[in-house]
């Protein structure tokens, strides 16, 4: 029996304590009259950058239109991932070997960037090298964990253990896969608490921080950027777009490159921890094969935290509490342990994708972006904001990840609205049935 109890509609995290220094604590400064840079967007990325760009000396603006980590950075589960959207075999397929370990590496930069960070920072996030296991959803999927093993240690000089499903119970309290492959690099975070204390080491280097402070335009005249907001206008000597997938008509030519689809977390009401490690007995972080994928973890209360794209939309009320049902039946289905236990929060939020599902850096008439991180960004776009604040500051350096200045392509037929992402999910559903 399916006990539908959703309690809160907003992320688990919102209500883990925050820890000294909470931003919704502090008195907010006026808007000033003109930064040298003004960040819009108060994510990992963007305060990323704006504590580097800070430390460097520059007068720093964040203007955020909601409160710090209202979007991605404090709704996501909080898995630091090794690897990237693309699967390894896949970055070998289309980009060859040299360019696909090149590719695989900057990940394992990513997460030692944001582990350097949290040390020179003193940021207590919950942050653990649990390890992250992938689950095969199906015998043919278990193959293709082997070919992964095998291309991760030839390529990328990566070790991972593959663990059939005779022995799949030292890692996952479930007969439902077929086997699953560990990887020990990865790790777990709390992205709430990650996000707000970001925030206040931005502070702490300089950086000025406005909430509820919505971009409503934003052009070039000579030399400084007019920024107008909803509390006024300011003048800037550069801009950056962070974004990512909450992206819309203000900065019409970045939406026209990043694809803001939903994903969407349950969580259940704390268990027993003898119960909870029954799941997931090594805490690692955890999802499967599928297209439509699941993603779960515990939490430091013993809660599962369960997530999915249980359709390819953007979030609304309505559609969060039709997934949820659909992913708590999925957990049932997964852990039928969990039927009688209630189902505390529910939530969704947007990821940002590009067409090529890599992330996108660089410049474009004039305005530099970073973002597109397509599910895999907590460490990536720590690095990423940290990277283009460099490159603002004046560093020169080749990075596959940076384009050419106006030379990022829009995606064809799209203008922001995603009215084929129907078509996608129906193909992916498909491609899960069949293979």
């Amino acid at each position: 029996m399916c006990v539908v109890h959703f309690v809160k509609e907003y992320p688990y995290w919102w209500d883990v304590p925050s820890g000294p220094e909470n931003p919704k604590r502090r008195t907010e400064p006026s808007l000033p009259a003109r930064a040298d840079v003004a960040i819009v967007g108060g994510g990992y990325t963007g305060l990323s950058a704006a504590r580097e760009l800070a430390r460097r000396g520059a007068s720093v603006v964040v203007l955020e239109r909601g409160s710090v980590g209202s979007g991605a950075s404090g709704r996501n589960a909080g898995q630091v991932l090794t690897g990237l959207k693309l699967s390894p075999m896949t970055l070998v397929a289309r980009f060859g070997r040299a360019r696909a370990r090149q590719l695989f590496d900057i990940s394992l930069e990513a997460i030692a960037t944001l582990e350097s960070l949290l040390r020179d920072e003193e940021i207590e996030c919950e942050y653990e090298r649990t390890g992250h296991l992938e689950a095969a959803s199906k015998p043919s999927h278990f193959n293709a964990l082997h070919e992964q093993q095998a291309i991760l240690e030839s390529v990328f000089h990566h070790s991972v253990r593959v663990i059939p499903r005779a022995n799949q119970h030292t890692e996952i309290g479930t007969s439902k896969y077929f086997g699953v492959m560990v990887d020990g690099r990865s790790a777990a975070i709390d992205p709430a608490q990650y996000v707000r204390q970001l925030a206040a080491a931005a502070r702490r280097s300089g950086a000025v921080i406005l909430e509820d402070t919505d971009v409503t335009a934003m052009a070039r005249h000579g030399a400084a950027w007019h920024v107008n907001t909803s509390r006024g206008a300011m003048q800037a000597g550069e801009v950056l777009v962070a974004t990512n997938g909450y992206t819309d008509q203000t900065t019409a030519w970045l939406q026209r490159r990043f694809v803001a689809i939903g994903s969407y977390v349950i969580a259940t009401a704390s268990l027993h921890e003898d119960r909870a490690l029954a799941l997931l007995p090594k805490r690692r972080m955890a999802f499967d094969s599928r297209h439509f994928l699941h993603y779960f973890r515990l939490t430091r209360d013993f809660r599962l935290l369960f997530g999915g794209r249980a359709e390819f939309t953007t979030p609304t009320g309505e559609r969060t509490r039709r997934s949820a049902r659909i992913l708590q039946q999925d957990m049932i289905s997964i852990f039928p342990s969990l039927a009688s236990v209630p189902i505390e929060y529910a939530w969704g939020g947007n990821v940002a994708f590009t067409r090529n599902q890599l992330p996108h850096a660089g410049r474009f008439k004039g305005a530099h972006y970073a973002g597109g991180y397509s599910g895999h960004g907590v460490a990536m776009s720590t690095y990423l904001g940290g990277l283009t604040a460099r490159r603002m500051s004046g560093e020169a350096f080749e990075h596959p990840f940076f384009d050419e200045d106006d030379s990022y392509p829009a995606i064809p037929f799209y203008r922001g609205t995603p009215w084929f992402l129907p078509l996608a999910g129906a193909y992916y559903k498909l491609k899960d049935w069949v293979g």
